[in-house]
């Protein structure tokens, strides 16, 4: 019981470990700047997106469909960022022995950010194909 009590505390010190604000920025700014030096998924993801927006500005689509391609892009985004997180902890753990726990974790994590990337390719035909049809 006394374990539980001792975990419970430093569970409440770890909540404490950043109340300043600007300290919190800064770790979070820490960790998208660590994905986008060393996730080369997030690059890429990242150059389709300014892509994406620069094709939206020039075929002037809405400000309604902006926005749904920015709700898009960034779900995309944060779930590599989550799947990199997930894979990070994964490795922590299981050093570098196999374990087919650790795969399915990393291989799900993944999954997630292929469906997201999926369901992005199907919003960008549906707003941008019209506007292209209406070109030719």
């Amino acid at each position: 019981m006394q374990k539980n009590i001792n975990s419970l505390e430093n569970r409440k010190e770890s909540y404490r470990t950043s109340s300043n604000l600007s300290v919190s920025f800064k770790y979070a700014f820490s960790g998208i700047s660590y994905v986008l030096k060393t996730s080369r998924n997030f690059k890429i993801q990242l150059v389709f997106a300014f892509t994406i927006l620069i094709i939206g500005f020039l075929l002037e689509i809405s400000l309604s469909n902006y926005v749904v391609l920015m709700a898009t892009i960034m779900s995309v985004l944060i779930l590599e960022i989550l799947n990199t997180s997930i894979e990070s902890i994964v490795d922590l753990v299981v050093k570098k022995e196999f374990s087919s726990l650790a795969k399915i974790s990393k291989d799900t994590s993944a999954g997630a950010v292929l469906l997201a990337s999926i369901n992005s390719v199907i919003i960008a035909v549906h707003i941008f194909v019209p506007k292209i049809k209406l070109l030719f």
